[in-house]
């Protein structure tokens, strides 16, 4: 098949690759000069009649949108209005993302466990909360954030700090709610299905590095790194996850009359009353795709046509782990430094996987233009030959100005050994 993905970073690059291995013909709108097979399309994510219109003349048989960005400009809902196949939610059920409260409003009606919580509109009123608390709290920015509108304060002074930068800066962008959540301790995780309507297929799970240095230290930022599945998580909490979050989810939505459609990723904590949601998101994790995607043995498209027409499917998964490492450029996830020439990809082992994210091209330089560069993979029949894998391959790049984490799967590893 003709199939677009919508998106430019190292999730659609691995949405682009597996499309590839799977056998279609796969363009990319913006894309990045560094995917490789694939046919780049300069349209923006949210130029959504460029993107219809291109879909419309080149024939596509399926769309399927990567940032959440093209979600909340309406794309799924000019495209279904055209009559064009696209795999994602409308602007309606995309909400669970681009608002934080709206997802708790649905999350309380669906009876999801979940942390309790406090919406406000103004500082004032937030920081009075605050001032009745005890911490540590988590403040989230209510819209879109790029993945770095959550703060988990463990003083009440980090807690005020937050409120100022959500009402008082444009550091999260343009923001007129701030969700106040209790605080819940446990080990976080990440579960994703494929969804339409109340048909649910569950994907393996995943675990996110969301702090930007070892330890788990340093600000939130889009992710550093993934691995899956997680070989700690036992099947017990697995199965009820899915049972008390995923389905109540969907079957809610349609309720609502705003009925879900796409990939959807429940961000989870396993905390002593069992498992939680921290957040949905209206599309594939990033970097999660980046390490699930390698692990997955049946076609893509097979599956969404799967779920799409309501139909069973017994997914394959490949026997074995994926750890992905996110390498990004120095002072990410604030000011990212840019123009930094990186080389060294071609001589790489063909067991490792480079998606590119934040890079462009100067002639035959691959140079970095933004914050998360690329991750790089590898697949391989335990966790810790993964790893190894993953680390010695970035020790043969040269990669200046940049960081990366050195403990992604360390969490997994120190449960096994």
């Amino acid at each position: 098949m003709n199939v677009l993905v919508i998106g430019r970073g190292g999730r659609e690059h691995a949405l682009a690759w597996k499309l590839g291995q799977d056998g279609h013909e796969v363009f990319v709108a913006p894309g990045n000069l560094n995917m490789d097979g694939v046919t780049c399309v300069p349209i923006e994510e949210t130029d959504v009649s460029a993107l219809v219109g291109f879909a419309k003349r080149e024939g596509i048989d399926w769309t399927i949108v990567g940032p959440e960005s093209a979600l909340m400009a309406g794309v799924v809902d000019t495209f279904q209005a055209e009559g064009q196949h696209i795999f994602g939610p409308t602007k309606a059920a995309a909400l669970l993302e681009g608002s934080k409260a709206f997802a708790k409003e649905v999350m309380r009606e669906a009876n999801i466990p979940t942390a309790g919580y406090d919406t406000f509109t103004d500082a004032e009123s937030a920081l009075r909360h605050i001032d009745q608390s005890e911490a540590p709290l988590v403040v989230k920015a209510d819209g879109l954030a790029a993945g770095k509108g959550v703060t988990v304060a463990f003083t009440l002074e980090e807690a005020r700090e937050a409120i100022h930068d959500i009402f008082g800066t444009d550091k999260f962008g343009d923001q007129s709610r701030v969700v106040i959540e209790e605080f819940l301790d446990g080990e976080e995780f990440s579960l994703m299905a494929f969804v339409s309507g109340e048909h649910v297929i569950p994907m393996i799970t995943s675990q996110d590095h969301k702090r930007a240095f070892d330890g788990d230290k340093g600000p939130n930022t889009g992710g550093m790194g993934a691995y899956s599945p997680m070989p700690h998580l036992d099947n017990a909490v697995y199965a009820e996850a899915v049972e008390r979050v995923l389905f109540p989810l969907a079957r809610t939505m349609v309720e609502r009359g705003t009925p879900f459609e796409g990939f959807l990723y429940a961000g989870l904590i396993l905390t002593a009353d069992g498992p939680k949601v921290i957040e949905f998101n209206a599309r594939f994790g990033d970097p999660e795709t980046e390490v699930i995607l390698p692990n997955l043995a049946s076609p893509l498209l097979d599956v969404i046509e799967a779920v799409v027409d309501q139909k069973p499917y017994p997914i394959e998964w490949v026997e074995g782990y994926t750890i992905g490492v996110v390498v990004a450029a120095e002072g990410y996830p604030d000011r990212a430094t840019t123009g930094q020439v990186l080389s060294g990809f071609g001589d790489l082992r063909d067991d490792v996987l480079v998606f590119h994210a934040g890079t462009t091209r100067d002639g035959a330089d691959i140079v970095g233009n933004g914050g998360r560069l690329f991750v790089l993979t590898s697949t391989k029949p335990t966790l810790l030959e993964a790893k190894h894998a993953v680390y010695t391959a970035l020790e043969q790049l040269d990669l200046p100005k940049t960081f990366y984490r050195r403990d992604i799967g360390g969490r997994a590893l120190a449960h096994i050994f």
